[in-house]
C-alpha cells in the first residue's frame, strides 16, 4: 500500500513539474524588450482588416490564435494589448460612479442653489459613457512600432 501511495504522489508531482503552457511572445526589434502573455488571458487586438476583438485567447497552432471562435493569424495582427479584467472593472466602475456622483451633485445644487448647476449633467453623461465603453490603459504593442509576435511554449 505504501509503494502504491508513493507511486501515485510521485507521478502527480512529475506531471506538474513538466507541465508546459503556450504563450504569445512580443518582442521589440529595436530595443530587444520582451513581453510574454500566457494562453487564456484577456487581450485586445486589431487586425489589418480593421477587425477589433477582445477576449480570452487560445493558441490553435504555431501561428494562429482563436478568440470567440475567430481564427486570427499572427501576421494579421497590427495592435495587441493586455486587457486585464481587474483594471477594466476598476476604471469603468470609477467612471460610472464618478459620473453618477457629478450628476447627483448637479441636481442637488441646481435645486437648492443655482439652476446653472444643471449643466453638470453634460460632463456626468460623458463620464458615464466612458465608463460603459471601458477604457483600456494598458501598453499597446503595434507592429509599425517594431513589435513582433510569435507563439512559444514555456514551462511552469
Amino acid at each position: 500500500m505504501n509503494k502504491l501511495l508513493v507511486l501515485v504522489i510521485s507521478s502527480l508531482f512529475f506531471n506538474v513539474s513538466i507541465a508546459q503552457t503556450k504563450a504569445i511572445k512580443i518582442t521589440n526589434i529595436k530595443t530587444n524588450k520582451v513581453k510574454i502573455i500566457k494562453e487564456n488571458k484577456r487581450i485586445d487586438l486589431k487586425t489589418a482588416d480593421g477587425l477589433k476583438i477582445k477576449g480570452k485567447f487560445k493558441i490553435e497552432n504555431d501561428n494562429t490564435i482563436s478568440i470567440h471562435n475567430n481564427q486570427i493569424n499572427l501576421q494579421d495582427i497590427t495592435t495587441l494589448k493586455r486587457n486585464s479584467l481587474l483594471s477594466s472593472m476598476v476604471t469603468s466602475g470609477l467612471f460610472i460612479y464618478g459620473g453618477g456622483l457629478v450628476a447627483g451633485l448637479g441636481v442637488i445644487i441646481g435645486v437648492f442653489v443655482d439652476s446653472t448647476a444643471y449643466l453638470l449633467a453634460i460632463p456626468a453623461a460623458g463620464m458615464i459613457y466612458t465608463g460603459i465603453k471601458s477604457p483600456n490603459f494598458s501598453k499597446n504593442y503595434k507592429t509599425d512600432k517594431g513589435w513582433t509576435y510569435e507563439i512559444i511554449t514555456i514551462s511552469d
